[in-house]
């Protein structure tokens, strides 16, 4: 699967650990967005489980969008910046 992951995060102490956690799952793209492709679901889980355990859910915002195959075709970029990373596509 491919993920999206967006936050917004209040804290510069908090937004480096996230940005630390997901970097162990995929590229980031802007600031404050990653794109996380080829997770399994176990793997979403377990980035979902990690970045809820730092951030103040008071504060702090963290989006997951899931793209489709179909989406991830469609993606376009202006300005600097690569098109998402996809290595090995599967359907399972």
């Amino acid at each position: 699967m491919f993920y999206l992951v967006c936050f917004d995060i209040v804290d510069d102490r908090v937004r480096y650990r996230a940005v630390k956690v997901l970097k162990q799952f995929g590229f980031r793209v802007q600031k404050s967005v990653f794109e996380c492709p080829n997770l399994t679901e176990k793997q979403f889980v377990k980035l979902k489980i990690r970045l809820e355990a730092c951030i103040d859910v008071t504060q702090d915002s963290v989006r997951y969008y899931y793209l489709s195959r179909d989406c991830i075709w469609k993606t376009e970029c202006s300005g600097i910046g690569e098109l998402p990373r996809i290595d090995g596509f599967r359907i399972v």
